[in-house]
């Protein structure tokens, strides 16, 4: 079945379900997890924000990476305090969608599975925010496992 499992994970309210179906699926096949954190830099590439904050972009930049970095730990000890191989992986692009910088990070890291999760977002608010989670499921190459959510947490 899947052996190496990666685990897209964003700072909402999925982030808790996300990690508790790979933890129980990883269990259940004895797989290894990479926690996954997209930073996405699109707005700071911006050239009205460079000159808007010519000094900040860079700090900016750090911190969110620091603060990912420091997310991810947190949520891998969850997942090693229940038994499972897990690294962690931030990604980052001032380029690329955040659907494209996941599924080239499970590439790399040789995944056989990527679990995400749906905001489920609908109507106007899907079109306005858009759906990383439907175009993973557009573009992806591997098997991908989706974990469903509502539009606010309970």
């Amino acid at each position: 079945m899947y052996k190496r499992i990666m685990v897209a994970l964003d700072q909402s309210f999925m982030a808790e379900p996300v990690l508790a179906a790979a933890i129980a699926l990883a269990q259940a096949t004895q797989a290894r997890l990479a926690l996954c954190h997209a930073v996405d830099e699109t707005i700071l590439a911006h050239r009205e924000v460079a000159m808007l904050l010519p000094n900040s972009v860079g700090k900016t930049e750090a911190r969110l990476r620091l603060g990912a970095e420091a997310f991810l730990t947190r949520h891998a000890e969850t997942a090693r305090a229940a038994g499972i191989d897990t690294d962690i992986r931030v990604v980052e692009s001032e380029r690329q969608p955040t659907s494209d910088m996941l599924l080239e990070a499970a590439q790399q890291w040789q995944a056989d599975l990527l679990i995400a999760g749906s905001h489920g977002h609908r109507g106007v608010e899907r079109f306005f925010v858009g759906s990383t989670a439907e175009r993973l499921v557009r573009k992806a190459k591997i098997s991908l496992l989706l974990v469903r959510g509502e539009d606010a947490p309970a």
